[in-house]
């Protein structure tokens, strides 16, 4: 679950998007401040826009809302106040985490990409990546699938050149850190300062 607000921008509205990467036919109803959106074809929600937000819950982001069990537990209170019975769940783990990178193998179909085993806590994941510095035995930071970059660009599953790949090791540029070089390459952390699953603090 992504949700996002900008007042200035679109008014006192908060997106709540609940389906990753969806680009089919939208539908939608309303039902009072609440809007309920979803697939046309298979009936499945893929959102909410809840209208009026601030008479709902204290919300000051300009951009994505930083989500917590209470905020989903009052957003789904305005949504059955406005007479849709569907309780919305999300998985709050964070989203930018230290990964350490397993493996590394030469992608079959591309010669500058290479697929990756990074473990990232819980799981291993794997994750296609360009950079020319990625090597194994490195900590490096991992925006799994449902991060926002700072760019605005969403994570999700994908597949390159007939691979799979869940999540994004990033560099300093596309965390907007400062100082980031400009050259190419991912961000490298210092091994013994980190560890697997960690939250990466972009602050």
């Amino acid at each position: 679950m992504n949700v996002f607000y900008n007042k200035e921008g679109i008014g006192d509205t908060l997106i709540i998007s609940t389906q990753l990467g969806f680009d089919g036919e939208v539908s939608f109803e309303r039902k009072g401040d609440a809007a309920r959106l979803f697939d046309a074809a298979s009936g499945k929600t893929v959102g909410y826009n809840l209208f009026q937000a601030s008479n709902y819950l204290d919300v000051s982001e300009k951009g994505q809302v930083e989500m917590n069990d209470e905020k989903l537990k009052t957003i789904n209170e305005a949504i059955k106040k406005n007479g849709f019975d569907e309780v919305l769940e999300a998985d709050f783990t964070p989203k930018f985490v230290v990964g350490y990178v397993e493996e590394k193998e030469k992608h079959p179909n591309a010669d500058k990409l290479s697929i990756c085993k990074v473990n990232v806590g819980k799981e291993t994941l794997q994750i296609v990546c360009g950079a020319p510095n990625v090597d194994s035995g490195q900590n490096v930071v991992v925006a799994k699938v449902g991060a926002v970059m700072p760019s605005g660009m969403l994570i999700k599953d994908a597949e390159l050149r007939g691979v799979a790949s869940s999540g994004m090791i990033c560099s300093a540029k596309e965390l907007n850190l400062p100082n980031a070089p400009q050259e190419k390459g991912i961000l490298v952390l210092e091994n013994d300062k980190y560890e697997a699953g960690q939250p990466f603090d972009m602050n």
